[in-house]
């Protein structure tokens, strides 16, 4: 088996919207947003996060907004309602956020983590290295 499998997810103009990447090394899911998110980019993108994690279960997410543009709220009450409850079912336990550098990103996720944070343990980062220190810390 390969130690890093990579998923790649395009939008129809062909802009790659999310990586999203398995790192069997450090063992989590590394998944890295580019550009503007629509309610369809980001379910398409949570769902093949519970696929890969049936396929392989794995216990640790790193969300990675580095390279998001704009909002997300909108997705925020799918993700919790219908993601939440089938992403901790497929076994995810930690969930590292990198935030995007614009404010509007951040404060989508600010909205997300107030809805889902009493499901599994979540913890917002400015910087990568930071998200994969706390990650790598973790059982």
């Amino acid at each position: 088996m390969e130690p890093v499998e990579t998923f790649t997810f395009r939008r129809p103009d062909g802009h790659v919207y999310l990586t999203a990447t398995r790192d069997r090394v450090n063992n989590w899911i590394h998944a890295q947003w580019s550009g503007v998110q629509t309610l369809a980019t980001i379910q398409t993108g949570g769902m093949a996060y519970i696929d890969m994690l049936h396929a392989e279960p794995c216990a640790k997410l790193l969300n990675d907004h580095r390279e998001l543009v704009g909002r997300f709220v909108d997705a925020n009450e799918w993700v919790a309602q219908v993601w939440t409850p089938r992403i901790m079912q497929a076994g995810l336990r930690y969930f590292a956020q990198v935030l995007a550098p614009g404010v509007f990103g951040q404060l989508s996720m600010k909205d997300l983590h107030q809805r889902i944070s009493d499901q599994f343990e979540i913890k917002m980062f400015d910087r990568l290295e930071d998200a994969e220190d706390w990650l790598r810390s973790l059982p």
